[in-house]
């Protein structure tokens, strides 16, 4: 290890940094900072890189370049190339002289030709341009014959005539046939609330063919389901989700009794019941659902 390798070295180190680290911030190699450590300059890609790659990792662990190179300018090897072409002399200076002399011959002949390339191009353009023209300019000499048109004769067909007694006279128009007149609309389903005592409301039912009654829970309720007769459909607690349907047609009357109006949806043929009371006024509700006779 040379002693400016040792120095760049201890100097790495001081910052504690790895050749790993040194290579990831100048992008030098490893080996070839490994050689810069031990002197083997040899193994660099040339004398330039030496001093590049020296210059780089001082900067990277925090030395001054100029001054390591002064230091250890005995370490560094030059940049510059030591071996210079010399002159040749006597016997060789003459050899080589006339070897110029005679390889230059083809150059100038070659350059003979240069000189007279382009000439040689615009006077074939100037014939190429005499050729095209003689070839698309028709000769004077010659007249071309103008084309006989050929003359169509088109046979025109005699036009009979059709006495006036023969037309026919046309046809009568049939009279639309009558649409057949729309069948009446059945009265759309109405749920309308009749009348309201303390927490009991009545809603008459009418333009339904069924009664159908659905109570769905949207939290946690408890209801109670029973016809005009007192018979019991339902009675218990409802989870959030959970759903009770009966079928009622023919009955004369539905009660609901709510525990809890705030999370109880009440359906009738699929209709949402809009409570006359506010749900959130009054909790416990009585609801009675009436069928009206058609």
């Amino acid at each position: 290890m040379t002693e400016l390798g040792r120095r760049l070295k201890e100097a790495r180190e001081a910052k504690g940094m790895s050749l790993s680290d040194v290579q990831e911030s100048t992008k030098i190699q490893k080996r070839y900072l490994e050689g810069i450590e031990e002197g083997a300059y040899d193994i660099m890609p040339g004398k330039f890189y030496v001093r590049a790659f020296i210059k780089q990792y001082a900067e990277a662990v925090g030395l001054n370049a100029e001054e390591l190179f002064e230091e250890y300018k005995s370490e560094v090897p030059s940049s510059k190339e030591d071996e210079v072409p010399l002159r040749p002399t006597g016997a060789s200076a003459s050899a080589n002289q006339k070897t110029r002399v005679d390889t230059s011959k083809p150059v100038r002949e070659s350059s003979k030709w240069l000189d007279y390339l382009p000439k040689l191009l615009v006077t074939a353009f100037i014939i190429g341009a005499l050729v095209l023209v003689y070839v698309l300019i028709p000769k004077s000499g010659s007249e071309s014959e103008p084309a006989v048109e050929e003359e169509v004769q088109v046979e025109e067909e005699p036009v009979t005539e059709t006495p006036a007694e023969t037309e026919e006279e046309p046809a009568e128009e049939e009279a639309p046939a009558a649409e057949p007149e729309p069948e009446p609309e059945a009265p759309a389903q109405a749920l309308t609330a009749v009348s309201s005592s303390g927490r009991q409301t009545v809603y008459e039912l009418s333009g339904a063919e069924t009664f159908e009654v659905s109570v769905a829970s949207k939290g946690e309720t408890w209801i109670e389901i029973t016809d005009g007769s007192g018979k019991s459909y339902f009675s218990g607690m409802l989870a959030n989700g959970q759903t009770q349907s009966h079928n009622m047609t023919g009955q004369k009357e539905a009660k609901i009794k709510v525990g809890f109006a705030p999370a109880t949806v009440i359906t009738v043929n699929g209709e949402t019941l809009a409570y006359k009371l506010p749900a959130d006024d009054q909790v416990l509700q009585d609801i009675i659902i009436r069928p009206k006779a058609q």
